[in-house]
């Protein structure tokens, strides 16, 4: 089954288009955008799906656009933005480790994420601006810890996720004593972010996500061809002419800056880059390209994984505001719940399949 096609440009440039992945792109961005849609006609106020794409495009009475454009429509974006960010991260460290579970929840990196929150929140009663700060500088520390300590003549699979696995073991104790040592506000507080949550989110958690994103996406983009060659081998890649610890240590910067970002903005937020880049991969390549045991073939599949981070985490979100009635559950608990699932099942036919 032929999915790939080249397109030409009248100045003679050429394309390679997966079309197969173009579609799955497009279906899983409709998705996001009806569920978000939904999301943000649901509240104590509820407004009509028509109603919303209507107050969007500007045409609302003044009641439903400062509802709309004011109160859910940052919530809205700042999910969007997040469940892409973790989306493309898992992405990049899955296909950089070789290995499902190579994902910022299983490397700790989410965990150095709240250390450095529960440091601004305990230590210094930070504000809000302050503990995303931290919670960035945090992420940014455990990655550069993971990449230093996984180094022996370059960053392989396997030792990567093992480090990582220290690492968030050694940093989920200290995050444990930053909250032994916190008063009882300090400590609810501390917990309350430590869910992962999109509560109270507003312009000011927009912007700077935002731009972040416009930044790094595209550069992500533009190396993704040295991404996929990476997968052949470091000696295949070498010989291919890529500069392997140069783009792999750029694009594990912007993964590491895109998880601490996204953690930053909403909180850690659970396995959203752990699933959303193994299902992109189930949906984008054909049964008949799949490896040994069933197993998908390589490829990192950027844009597939970020339309689905972005859809799992707006659905996740509309769910925990539905299906509980009154008791609004927090995303983090929801993505917690259906990613715990998804990991087992995930360890459970790897194993059968004996790679694990």
């Amino acid at each position: 089954m032929k999915t790939n096609r080249v397109v030409r440009t009248p100045g003679g440039l050429s394309l390679r288009v997966d079309v197969r992945a173009l579609v799955v792109g497009v279906l899983l961005l409709l998705v996001a955008l009806t569920a978000s849609v939904m999301l943000i006609g649901t509240g104590d106020f509820p407004i009509p799906a028509a109603d919303v794409i209507r107050t969007l495009l500007g045409e609302g009475d003044p009641g439903q656009e400062f509802i709309v454009t004011e109160l859910r429509l940052p919530r809205v974006l700042v999910g969007l933005l997040v469940g892409a960010s973790l989306g493309l991260s898992g992405a990049l460290f899955q296909s950089i480790s070789r290995n499902p579970l190579g994902s910022p929840d299983v490397l700790g990196l989410g965990q150095g994420a709240t250390a450095g929150a529960l440091v601004m929140i305990v230590l210094f009663s930070g504000t809000a601006n302050q503990v995303a700060l931290g919670a960035l500088v945090g992420g940014l520390v455990t990655g550069f810890a993971i990449y230093v300590l996984a180094w022996k003549r370059g960053v392989h699979g396997y030792r990567l996720v093992l480090v990582g696995i220290g690492v968030s073991a050694i940093v989920t104790a200290v995050n444990g004593y930053l909250l032994t040592k916190s008063d009882i506000v300090d400590a609810a507080r501390a917990i309350v972010w430590m869910t992962g949550s999109l509560d109270g989110r507003d312009w000011d958690q927009v912007w700077p996500l935002l731009a972040l994103c416009a930044v790094l996406v595209p550069l992500v983009l533009a190396n993704s061809r040295g991404l996929r060659v990476m997968e052949m081998g470091d000696d295949v890649s070498y010989a291919l002419g890529v500069r392997v610890e140069r783009v792999r240590m750029l694009l594990m910067l912007s993964a590491v800056l895109l998880t601490a970002s996204a953690t930053a903005a909403s909180g850690p937020v659970g396995f959203v880059a752990l699933t959303a880049p193994q299902l992109a991969r189930r949906l984008t390549l054909p049964r008949c390209f799949k490896g040994v045991g069933g197993a998908p073939m390589p490829g990192p599949n950027l844009v597939p994984s970020m339309c689905m981070g972005a859809a799992l985490l707006v659905t996740a979100d509309w769910i925990s505001q539905r299906a509980f009635g009154a008791e609004q559950l927090p995303v983090g608990v929801v993505t917690g719940v259906l990613g715990g699932v998804y990991l087992l099942w995930l360890l459970v036919t790897e194993r059968k399949a004996g790679r694990i």
